[in-house]
């Protein structure tokens, strides 16, 4: 019993476990290899559409070049995500009255690894509800054993080679999770703020100099006051003395290019160990660093006793009321500016100077700039290298130490003096230790832990077994491509160009294919706050994972974000269906699969045609994925798939089917199943689920094998001649046929008869030669060579001109008229618009999209009224 249509929730789990069950996500072994390692994912996360759209590529990819004969792998796992991971199981303590300060380091990280084997897979899982094909017998965490060894081995040369070091500097500090974070922690968010304009008294004047700030805690750290050299307005100030209100403390007033005269009063408050740029002022200058904060935010003791112990922003309360009672308080103004978020822990970020470790970057960035600019990697889009050179041209120390219980624990004790003794492990770090104090001492190891970037910067090589196993390393590394968002260009993928280099000397990926953002209809960021979020699982359960892939593969173009909507996948879950039922009309009509390993022998026309359409399409769609143009490829496929082979093909094969010409038939059914069977191989890389069910149906044979998944990919030479351009023109002539019923609002379904009186005698004869298929396709009753005398409307098909007839109910006056009356719409708009585009002031100040957009409707809707014009001379 064949299903009318096709039922993804019957299908895909049943497929994917097909697939495990049957191993064949492996490498198989051959010459030429390809890899990719997945971007792991934070194990405490959940599928969202960004990671379907960067899974789906992948998938796509991997798909294509294990068709291909390539040893192929595709290395999974996940990445433990300290500060989320942390952050999160301690919430669930909390919940459970726990407290991981009374249960201890040892017991906090059991409970986290007790959370990880409960919940760690969630995401992978719903990997495979999308379809990925990884070798999940490889599957990696940041967290094994062997990652872990690997983030040692580097940590302890990189410290050797003085690239790894302790420095106080100023880092972003989550007051509430008390740790240093990354730039990609932090969430600047726009806000509705004040700016707070503060006198301070000129030392040895009855004077006052004015700062606008937005943080006047932090006055009680003041170490200076900035204005611009270049500003005449407070030249004769530079060198003089003011004293901080409150803290009464006298700081000089500098000249420094940092002071922008344009910005609030032109004079700036510096407080280098809470501002960063603040601090550069300070290092410029030899000012004096004062800490004023706790690590949870609170004032210190550095601060007068009146604010010691309030939280910052209590402190800012009393600071302003303070200063309003002693007069130093100007205005307050309402103002909108960006204020630095800890994305886990939502509190402000606060600038704050402590002892952290670090790596120098910078030196490690020479290879990595190297490898790039020699084009050894490659960007695409392209443009994507300036973002990365932009960055490496400016990159700064790297603060890897965190102040967290979850992750790779720093391998670095301390000394009774408190020197530092960095090791593999402890009883190579006594070692050290015995040679520099000639005895056995106790070890006290640092209790940091390394940022998760450091760890999963080494994933290319970490995951294939470094250092201890160079098997898949000498196979696979350097990897062919790595997908992955713009977002973290700086963060992860510099990240891993440089460890690559510096510890295999080889770049760890060939490319790197960076894709846009996923967003609403509307263009929008999706984001729960909007309501806007669209769930992939959701859309899978829904319409299929196939469908989901497939609207995401289309709409990947370089560049440009995805606005995805319902509708779209919706609209390619109907494409499933037309496979489905192609697949249905070649079972009907008897179409063999069991024989059709070679290419069928090729007589009639549209045999012909459809194998060079095929090849055409195949040839289009490797070009496509070598430029990495997804959406490209999709169309191409589609198109072929969709218009080429069911809109025409089938129903040009049906006239052949329903006739009496055994001989042809079973030509047009070898035929018919072949390009079937390649269609569902060129599709397979984009839509596996589907294809591989249909494949499974039909019991393909592909050398004994019994799944489509490793089958060959077509070959074969394009092949045109006279033969195809015949079925080109008659599909050129039902199309314009049908163009023309739409443009006279005449029902496709009705029947025309047609004079060819006026056309050469070599369209006559094309006429009379495929009279059957144009009759059937064209919905003609009759071919005349005369021209006959009833009303006719004329039709023009690459410069002929054609009489059509229509029945006696349809009023060619009438239709006449209202295509008067659609033309005179469309020349009164395509006159508005060209006056839009003759006004100078338009074009010039309206943005070049809008003026893009207005010149291509000009050109529409002068096509359609000159095309109206020809077909009201006709009538």
């Amino acid at each position: 019993m064949i299903n009318d249509k096709y039922i993804h929730t019957d299908v895909e789990d049943k497929i994917y476990s097909y697939w495990e069950k049957n191993n064949l996500f492996k490498p198989t072994k051959n010459k030429k290899q390809f890899s990719v390692v997945i971007p792991p994912p934070n194990v405490t996360g959940s599928l969202h559409m960004g990671h379907a759209l960067n899974n789906s590529i992948q998938d796509l990819l991997v798909r294509y070049h294990r068709m291909n004969s390539y040893e192929t792998l595709w290395q999974p796992g996940t990445d433990h995500a300290g500060i989320a991971t942390q952050a999160l199981v301690e919430k669930k303590l909390t919940t459970e009255g726990i407290d991981k300060n009374e249960i201890g380091r040892e017991k906090f990280i059991e409970k986290v690894w007790e959370w990880k084997e409960e919940h760690g897979d969630i995401i992978l899982n719903q990997l495979k509800k999308l379809g990925c094909s990884c070798d999940w017998s490889r599957n990696a965490f940041t967290m094994d054993e062997n990652l872990s060894k690997s983030v040692l081995k580097v940590f302890v040369e990189l410290h050797k080679k003085g690239l790894i070091y302790k420095d106080k500097k100023l880092v972003n500090w989550d007051t509430v999770l008390k740790t240093a974070i990354s730039d990609l922690e932090v969430d600047q968010r726009e806000v509705n703020s004040k700016i707070y304009y503060i006198q301070y008294p000129i030392e040895g004047s009855s004077d006052f100099i004015t700062i606008a700030t937005t943080r006047p805690e932090t006055m009680l750290g003041d170490t200076a006051i900035a204005v611009n050299p270049k500003d005449d307005r407070f030249k004769h100030l530079v060198g003089k003395f003011v004293t901080v209100p409150i803290v009464k403390r006298k700081i000089k007033i500098i000249a420094d290019d940092y002071a922008d005269p344009e910005m609030g009063t032109g004079a700036l408050k510096i407080t280098p160990a809470h501002d960063f740029n603040d601090y550069e002022v300070g290092q410029r200058n030899h000012l004096e660093i004062i800490n004023i904060f706790t690590e949870g935010g609170k004032v210190n003791d550095n601060a007068p006793k009146e604010y010691t112990g309030l939280d910052r922003f209590e402190a800012r309360k009393r600071i302003l009321k303070k200063l309003k009672e002693k007069e130093f308080f100007v205005k307050e103004e309402n103002i909108k500016n960006k204020v630095p978020y800890g994305d886990r822990s939502n509190s402000i970020i606060e600038p704050f100077l402590t002892e952290q470790w670090f790596v120098d970057a910078k030196k490690l960035s020479i290879k990595a700039k190297d490898i790039v600019n020699s084009k050894k990697t490659n960007f695409f889009p392209a443009n994507w290298s300036k973002t990365y050179f932009q960055w490496m041209n400016n990159i700064e120390p790297w603060c890897i130490s965190r102040q967290l219980w979850w992750g790779h624990q720093i391998p670095a004790w301390y000394g009774p003096d408190k020197k530092i003794f960095v090791a593999i492990n402890e009883d190579e770090a006594k070692a050290e230790a015995k040679k520099i104090y000639n005895k056995d001492v106790n070890l006290i190891r640092d209790p940091d832990v390394l940022d998760t970037w450091f760890s999963s910067g080494l994933w290319p090589f970490a995951t294939l077994g470094w250092p201890d196993n160079k098997e898949y390393v000498d196979k696979f590394y350097p990897t062919s491509v790595l997908v992955t968002g713009f977002d973290i260009i700086f963060f992860w993928v510099a990240r891993m160009i440089m460890f690559g280099m510096e510890f295999l000397d080889k770049e760890p990926f060939k490319d790197i294919y960076v894709h846009a953002l996923v967003k609403d209809e509307k263009g929008q960021k999706m984001s729960k706050s909007k309501g806007n979020v669209i769930n992939p699982l959701d859309l899978i359960e829904k319409y299929s994972a196939d469908a989901l892939r497939f609207t995401l593969l289309s709409m990947a173009s370089p560049g440009t974000d995805v606005k995805l909507s319902e509708d779209r996948v919706k609209g390619y879950r109907n494409f499933l269906n037309k496979l489905w039922n192609a697949n249905n009309f070649l079972i009907t009509n008897n179409c063999d699969f069991s024989k059709i390993e070679k290419k069928p022998s090729l007589t009639i026309n549209i045999n012909k045609w459809i194998y060079s359409e095929l090849i055409e399409t195949k040839n289009k769609i490797e070009k496509n994925l070598k430029d990495y143009r997804f959406d490209e490829a999709a169309k191409n496929a589609y198109q072929f798939t969709w218009h080429s082979y069911c809109d025409w093909y089938l129903e040009l094969s049906k006239t052949i089917l329903f006739s009496e010409d055994e001989k042809a038939k079973h030509e047009v059914r070898q035929v018919s199943a072949y390009v079937f069977k390649q269609i569902l191989i060129l599709l397979h890389p984009f839509i596996p689920f589907v294809t591989e069910e249909i494949w499974l149906n039909n019991k393909f044979d592909n050398s004994g094998k019994d799944f489509l998944m490793l089958a060959n990919w077509p070959s074969g030479e394009l092949e045109r001649d006279s033969s195809t351009n015949q079925v080109e023109k008659i599909i050129s002539i039902v199309s314009e046929l049908r163009s023309f019923k739409n443009e006279l609002s005449v029902g496709p379904g009705s029947f025309i008869d047609i004079s060819v009186e006026s056309v050469s005698k070599k369209e006559q004869s094309f006429f009379t030669e495929n009279e059957v298929i144009l009759k059937k396709l064209g919905r003609i009753k009759n071919l005349h060579n005369k021209d006959l005398d009833k009303p006719a409307a004329t039709l023009v098909v690459s410069g002929d001109l054609f009489k059509v007839y229509f029945d006696e109910d349809v009023d060619l006056e009438l239709i006449k008229k209202n295509l008067i009356t659609r033309q005179n719409k469309y020349q009164e708009e395509m006159d508005k618009t060209s006056n839009r585009l003759a006004n100078k002031d338009f074009v010039d100040r309206a943005p070049k999209d809008i003026v893009d957009q207005e010149k291509n409707n000009y050109n529409n809707l002068k096509n359609d009224v000159e095309r109206i014009s020809i077909t009201i001379k006709g009538i």
